[in-house]
């Protein structure tokens, strides 16, 4: 399976270092993956439940916390409140870049964390925990020795998992202003916990408590004979195999894409015909057509413009992914049309774009959809629209590599 590696921004400005496991074949969901108290994204568990969970289909998205493994900042300055601002700012990263995470998976405080970030997560529609403690305070376990070190000195070093680690005070008040209960109460998402009987470093009555204080619909796992950081690589891929399974009950695949995207791509040649001052000759595959710019621009309006070109790409790709995903769950959608403007504007006019100053491109795009639909499937339809390959692609970032032919 391919794991793609990049950076992004966390909650407190530091680059986070993270790794998108990703299927061999389509992409029928992305899942976001907290990892452990002082574990990092390459942690054993994490990558093989990735990679297991890559293999039937789900995209993982999991990265290093701040100042954890290959990410920027300090640890000593992170918290259980930074920890879970920066999930939800991974799942922001993955909706802008891929699309939403629809499931949520936590081992360890990455349980109590993914928890907390839950409601945060709108898309997601399904919450895994593995050995996750019920408060997030059950961490003070690992150090309580030092405790009153740590609030008589304010930062103190301590040892975890055979490495030394900076506690402070702030870290401390942090976790005890967290009420997971609540969080849980208000899930209002599938959830499923999976715990060891026989795991020594969060014990089982965690579990009970989160399962208490869950609403339906749950589920229980006991992962027997495992230990608490799933060494076996045998639990590993147990808990993979169940998480998929579980999560295909409350999850909506992703709309699958047009066909020739899953095709090798074909090249498309535009070449000049010589025939006026602008027109050219364009084939993709076996298909001929003309393009030209209107006679205002000094063209012969032979054939689509370059941008008619670019909006006609946009709605045929946003009409097909909707057809599909209407057939797939079998919605009485007779007929969508898409009509498409692009336009300049002022930056200033734009308030949720980042740039402040010049001009914008701005692509105005009107949706009509026809049958006999109810509200929430329109609703779920629009969203789908937003999810076809070439809104991605021109809502990401683009490499464009530009060479002279030989």
């Amino acid at each position: 399976m391919p794991t793609e590696r990049f950076q992004f921004t966390g909650e407190g400005g530091h680059q986070l270092a993270a790794a998108l496991d990703m299927p061999d074949g389509p992409v029928h969901a992305y899942a976001l993956f907290a990892h452990c108290f002082t574990c990092g994204k390459d942690v054993l568990a994490a990558k093989r439940i990735a990679t297991a969970l890559a293999a039937r289909g789900i995209a993982v998205l999991r990265f290093d916390f701040t100042g954890l493994g290959s990410s920027e900042g300090d640890f000593a300055n992170s918290t259980f409140s930074s920890n879970v601002a920066d999930l939800v700012r991974a799942a922001v990263h993955l909706r802008e870049t891929r699309g939403a995470p629809a499931l949520l998976i936590g081992h360890s405080l990455g349980g109590a964390a993914i928890l907390a970030a839950a409601g945060q997560i709108p898309e997601a529609k399904a919450v895994v925990t593995i050995a996750a403690p019920s408060d997030p305070v059950h961490v003070t376990h690992l150090f309580r020795d030092r405790i009153e070190d740590i609030r008589a000195q304010g930062k103190v070093e301590v040892q975890l998992a055979g490495r030394p680690f900076h506690i402070k005070r702030e870290f401390l008040d942090d976790i005890a202003e967290h009420s997971l209960a609540v969080h849980i109460a208000k899930l209002h998402k599938a959830l499923l916990v999976m715990h060891s009987p026989t795991d020594d470093t969060v014990g089982i009555d965690n579990a009970t408590k989160i399962f208490v204080a869950a609403r339906h619909p749950k589920s229980f796992v006991s992962l027997s004979g495992a230990d608490h950081l799933l060494s076996g690589k045998r639990d590993a891929a147990y808990v993979a195999g169940i998480i998929a399974a579980w999560a295909e009950r409350y999850i909506e695949p992703i709309a699958a894409q047009p066909a020739a995207a899953s095709e090798a791509p074909r090249n498309v040649v535009v070449r000049e015909t010589r025939n006026g001052k602008f027109q050219q000759i364009v084939t993709a595959g076996p298909h001929e057509m003309l393009a030209d710019e209107p006679l205002a621009a000094g063209g012969q309006d032979t054939g689509p413009g370059p941008y008619d070109f670019l909006l006609t790409g946009l709605g045929a790709c946003t009409s097909m992914t909707m057809r599909m995903y209407a057939d797939r769950k079998s919605l009485p959608l007779e007929r969508v049309t898409v009509t498409l403007k692009h336009s300049k504007i002022h930056a200033r006019d734009c308030e949720e774009c980042e740039t402040r100053e010049g001009m914008l491109d701005q692509i105005d795009r009107v949706i009509t959809i026809e049958g006999a639909l109810d509200a929430d499937q329109r609703a779920r339809l629009m969203e789908i629209a937003d999810k076809c390959p070439v809104h991605r692609t021109l809502k990401s970032e683009i490499r464009i590599v530009t060479k002279a032919a030989d």
